[in-house]
């Protein structure tokens, strides 16, 4: 038993929060989460990138989920981005054939990240663009951004999201251009180059 001495003032140190993670790297990835694009379909594009924490080191922990229209601005309705070995029970990934548009990635031990996808085509006013939520240590709830990707860059100055965006942090939320259909997207959860997150009501 603790005793406390109440004749002089104590300094009490709260309990630590919880946060999210970094137990979900232990269940929730599965084989293939990357691989959003069916196999082999000859319009996929690359994306990778980084999550950083606010000091600036990669996070090897955390925990991406993407979303995304097909190329033709459809959301996809095929049930289920994974399959289970029915002896098992054993993730065996995706189908390989349909596209679902959604996809799940964990960071490796130097903080990056890959997908492979499908460009996704406009809905309404919008330009093309992924969903993201993230998940990390030290975040009390998950946060969410996205992705656009360049090219077109009447539609990105017409959407109606990027428009309420301060211009100086508005490339925060735009993938830059690699070689060969790739796009490098980096995260940054806090400090200098902040990446814009987005709050649903």
């Amino acid at each position: 038993m603790t005793k406390i001495d109440t004749s002089r003032p104590e300094t009490v140190l709260p309990t630590p929060s919880h946060t999210v993670g970094p137990f979900y790297g232990h269940a929730l990835p599965f084989p293939g989460g990357g691989d959003i694009a069916p196999a082999g379909h000859p319009d996929t594009i690359a994306l990778q990138g980084y999550v950083y924490d606010g000091e600036g080191n990669p996070l090897p922990d955390a925990f991406l989920e993407l979303w995304g229209a097909d190329p033709e601005g459809d959301l996809p309705q095929v049930d289920g981005s994974m399959r289970r070995d029915p002896s098992s029970g054993g993730f065996l990934g995706r189908n390989g054939v349909e596209f679902t548009g959604w996809g799940r990635i964990q960071t490796d031990a130097n903080g990056h990240w890959s997908a492979r996808t499908l460009r996704p085509g406009a809905r309404g006013q919008s330009a093309p663009y992924l969903s993201v939520c993230v998940f990390a240590r030290g975040l009390l709830v998950h946060l969410f951004t996205r992705i656009y990707l360049p090219g077109d860059e009447a539609a990105l100055a017409a959407d109606p999201l990027l428009r309420q965006v301060d211009p100086a942090r508005r490339d925060t939320l735009i993938a830059t251009r690699g070689e060969l259909g790739t796009y490098r997207f980096d995260i940054r959860l806090q400090g200098e180059g902040e990446t814009v997150f987005l709050e649903f009501q």
